[in-house]
């Protein structure tokens, strides 16, 4: 939205009759071959609004009167809504963008299928099993601690890369602009009651500004309820990544807790903590081997996506 219009929609709201005048204005303008005099306008608005419209830079010396600054702005804030122009209603979202798809929503079951095996042995024995196959030979080439460090740099690979091809950092940045245009249209119109009390304005006009803010109130609420899209957005990325990872981390806890590790691996010195074994409890409850990961799988995380050049943070761009 240009500042001409922003200024015109301030003029709107801080006083309704404001867009007769400005339509009065527009078509004396279309008379005059672009140009406007008091005289033509008159009947249609009063001293005060004409003076406003000038302070405000909405009209601008001509060659003989007065023109319109931007009207290309003045027609779009003029032809709206109605309703000072809602920055909020020019924030534009497709659902469809923000949609999964047949293959997200199967992906999201069989992650939610898979979860159970963090509770129930068999399914951790079953799965696995299943992983050793492709872990196995890994696992017999390497130490235990560089076998966590290789499938943390794996996770951490997939997950930047799903991150940034399943999520649109574009579209979430409208979900956030929408929600902070109703929060400044939200206090701008708190602002101009308190400003109306304080000068003792007219119960009807203190009234208008209360309806005002009770339809801003209503229109947060249907934008948050909106905001579903974003949620959705958001977690589509993670549906795909538990369906990588769930199975990867039921195999260290196999590993580590289930057919166990070889004697010489089953100990590990680690930093501030000293000799201990996989399976025992680091730091509270968690074993050292979760603890090992994820201090791996975050690192790597975070240098992958400088490498790669991605970044997640929302942008209405």
């Amino acid at each position: 939205m240009t500042r001409t219009a922003e200024k015109i929609n301030d003029l709107v709201r801080e006083d309704s009759s404001m867009t007769a005048a400005l339509e009065a204005i527009r078509e004396a303008a279309d008379r005059n071959g672009g140009e406007v005099h008091w005289a033509d306008v008159n009947d249609d608005l009063t001293s005060g609004q004409w003076g406003r419209l000038i302070e405000k830079g909405v009209l601008v010396d001509g060659d003989e009167g007065f023109e319109i600054a931007d009207r290309e702005a003045y027609d779009e804030a003029l032809d709206g809504d109605g309703d000072g122009g809602s920055a909020a209603a020019d924030v534009e979202i497709d659902d469809e963008q923000s949609s999964w798809s047949q293959w997200d929503k199967i992906a999201g079951i069989a992650a939610l299928l898979l979860m159970p095996g963090y509770w129930f042995d068999s399914i951790q024995s079953t799965v696995g099993g299943v992983v050793n196959i492709v872990l196995g030979p890994l696992n017999a080439a390497l130490p235990f601690y560089a076998v966590i460090l290789s499938v943390a740099l794996l996770t951490g690979l997939y997950s930047a890369l799903l991150q940034a091809n399943l999520m649109n950092p574009e579209v979430m940045g409208k979900y956030q602009e929408r929600m902070q245009a109703m929060q400044e249209k939200q206090k701008d119109v708190r602002e101009r009651k308190q400003e109306a009390e304080e000068r003792g304005a007219s119960e009807a006009e203190i009234e208008r500004l209360e309806d005002e803010l009770e339809e801003v109130r209503e229109e947060q609420m249907e934008a948050m309820a909106e905001n579903l899209g974003m949620f959705k957005e958001q977690i589509r990325p993670m549906v795909w990544i538990m369906l990588l990872t769930i199975p990867l981390f039921l195999w260290m806890y196999w590993k580590v807790h289930g057919v166990g590790l070889a004697e010489a691996e089953a100990t590990v010195i680690m930093p501030l903590i000293g000799m201990t074994e996989w399976s025992s409890q680091a730091v509270g409850p968690m074993s050292a081997w979760i603890i090992w990961y994820f201090l791996c799988s975050m690192s790597f995380s975070q240098l992958l996506r400088k490498a790669l050049n991605i970044d997640m943070s929302p942008s209405s761009a």
